[in-house]
């Protein structure tokens, strides 16, 4: 019962902490498959978001989540991750804000053009035209990791539609020093952050935060299969970002923004934080001892905090 009890714990971590009962567990556990879609639907209820898709003029097709009232809110998530990534501290912003959470084009149940242009500037320029067919002109943006560096590319190209930024260990900052993650792939040409199967998927998932969650493996290998299927586009899209840098293109920009970044993050330096607030404006770092590359994840309740008292100082 205490194994089983860890389990449940984990599983919230990645947005799957459905698992109440040990007698509905064990079913899950049996039907991995079914678990992972109950506790998905389980946590998007609790945080009072729906399921919701859009098509762009372009014909390309957003899925994303919805749900609050307020002043509008999208969070975007980073490479290889999904619109569920957001949904455990989505919790505690939807009192406050309308909060959207799309898969990015090229990830989750969102359209995914095999040939497309995945560069940081297609991707805002797309969820531009995403914001204004839900309404919203302007809006607060927040972002982990390839998110974040899609957020800021989005305030530099169109800063009067974007109230202020929220920056969950953002990528793009190339000149920060070298991650484990970056060194990793320096030495054996190699990149981690890609999974072809299972085993590699569960490696991922010990090294993207600072303490391992203890997943039963059929869990993960479940969770496994999106990554798995997008393997090959995902090599083409991470070429891409790695290309891009954004710190000439958001040098000098105003908008008021929260850096974000956990202490043992091995996938992006934390030293990035330090950059970034020289070359933002208004900006301002929060360090997170003992968190690794998801905060939001790892600390929900404590990164949203951090967020609405960032928010009530604006």
């Amino acid at each position: 019962m205490r194994a089983f009890k860890l389990w449940v714990v984990a599983l919230g971590l990645l947005g799957l902490a459905a698992l109440a009962a040990f007698g509905v567990g064990l079913y899950f556990y049996v039907s991995p498959e079914h678990a992972v879609r109950r506790a998905l639907e389980f946590e998007r209820r609790l945080a009072g978001l729906a399921r919701k898709e859009a098509a762009l003029p372009n014909g390309l097709r957003y899925v994303y989540l919805e749900g609050g009232k307020g002043e509008p809110l999208m969070l975007l998530h980073g490479f290889g991750a999904n619109k569920d990534n957001f949904v455990r501290v989505a919790k505690y912003l939807t009192p406050h804000y309308r909060v959207v959470i799309p898969d990015h084009i090229g990830f989750g149940e969102s359209a995914k053009p095999p040939k497309g242009d995945y560069s940081p500037r297609s991707q805002a320029e797309r969820l531009r035209s995403l914001a204004r067919a839900l309404g919203m002109p302007q809006l607060h943006l927040g972002g982990n990791s390839m998110g974040g560096h899609i957020a800021l590319t989005y305030a530099a190209l169109f800063p009067a539609e974007v109230k202020s930024l929220w920056l969950l260990a953002p990528g793009g900052v190339w000149s920060a020093p070298a991650s484990e993650v970056r060194k990793r792939i320096d030495a054996t040409g190699r990149n981690p952050m890609i999974v072809k199967n299972e085993e590699e998927f569960a490696q991922l998932v010990a090294g993207v935060t600072a303490v391992p969650l203890p997943i039963p493996r059929r869990f993960l290998d479940v969770l496994a299969q999106e990554r798995i299927r997008n393997h090959e586009l995902e090599g083409h899209i991470f070429r891409q970002l790695a290309a891009d840098s954004v710190e000439q293109r958001v040098r000098g920009l105003a908008t008021p923004a929260l850096v974000v970044w956990g202490a043992q993050d091995r996938v992006l330096h934390p030293g990035s934080a330090g950059i970034l607030q020289m070359l933002l404006t208004k900006s301002e770092v929060t360090l997170m001892p003992g968190v690794g590359h998801l905060p939001m994840l790892e600390q929900p309740e404590k990164s949203a905090l951090d967020y609405l008292q960032f928010r009530a100082r604006l």
